[in-house]
């Protein structure tokens, strides 16, 4: 079984995803807070 080495490893794809997953998640819940606050306003 060959050694583990840490840090040796590239994680930039992995990195990418991550970053783009943090995008939409923060997209995500702007919009649907501003969702939730326009229902607040005009249909209550």
């Amino acid at each position: 079984m060959a050694e583990h080495k840490h840090g040796e490893m590239d994680i930039s794809t992995q990195e990418k995803t991550f970053d783009g997953f943090m995008k939409w998640v923060t997209w995500s819940v702007i919009v649907i807070l501003l969702l939730i606050i326009w229902m607040a306003i005009f249909i209550t």
